[in-house]
């Protein structure tokens, strides 16, 4: 989806992709769209923000504008059932993190967290029977609505601090997007704890204080039953990249 709304640009307004980066800048309206979305995950289906990497360097420029938006979005959980299981479960995972870091985000605001709230009470469940092969029809349409409302989210507040770090291991190593974000979710939520553990606590219903480590226990549990890497290492990632690793999150 991304792809089609990168290509609208081009095929409307012309020029390089690299044109495009940043918010608003098409100049000449662009064609009407529907958007059929084929898994449980990125949430593309209700941005307006292409997500192009960089042929030079991989860098993922975020292109934004109005225009692009789909006119019309489709979601059977038909079609999200025809997918690998590897890809649901590093998809649905991209999912989840939408959900949480759009909730604590600096500039989250009441629309966006009352959809990432709802995004996660639907998606968490589902998930779980998604990985564990468990999941029906039932399940596959909350994990894809569960998606469309975390992707609205993060239109409205867009994310944080996994996203920062996972990204360069996308960039730099190759490391599938999911994966790099199941890597990086629960030891953020740990870290972002003495800030935000009010809205951790919001977000999950847990005891005060309790959020933050019930919720990284349940990220981490459900990255296990996905079978998803849990440390840099198991990866390839060694202590020599780590401080360039960081400079690129920090970007």
């Amino acid at each position: 989806m991304d792809c089609a709304q990168g290509i609208n640009f081009l095929l409307t307004n012309g020029g390089r992709m690299e044109d495009y980066q940043g918010i608003g800048m098409a100049s000449r309206s662009m064609l009407p769209s529907v958007g059929v979305s084929c898994t449980a995950g990125a949430g593309s289906e209700a941005q307006s923000f292409a997500l192009i990497c960089r042929e030079s360097d991989h860098f993922k420029m975020a292109c934004g504008d109005e225009k692009e938006h789909f006119r019309a979005v489709i979601l059977d959980p038909l079609v999200a059932a025809t997918a690998p299981a590897e890809v649901a479960a590093v998809a649905g995972y991209d999912a989840l993190s939408h959900a949480v870091e759009s909730f604590v985000t600096r500039s989250a605001n009441p629309l966006s967290r009352l959809l990432a709230k709802e995004a996660w009470r639907g998606a968490v469940t589902a998930y779980e029977a998604i990985v564990t092969g468990t999941a029906g029809e039932i399940e596959l349409a909350e994990m894809m609505w569960g998606a469309y409302l975390a992707g609205a989210a993060v239109e409205l507040s867009m994310l944080g601090a996994a996203h920062a770090c996972a990204n360069p291991l996308t960039a730099h190593f190759g490391v599938t997007h999911g994966k790099a974000i199941a890597l990086m979710l629960p030891d953020v939520v740990r870290a972002d704890a003495p800030v935000s553990a009010p809205l951790y606590d919001e977000l999950t219903a847990s005891a005060p204080g309790q959020g933050p480590e019930t919720l990284a226990q349940c990220l981490e549990a459900l990255r296990d039953s996905a079978t998803l890497p849990a440390r840099l290492s198991a990866i390839g990632i060694d202590a020599k990249d780590l401080s360039d690793l960081t400079a690129l999150a920090v970007e």
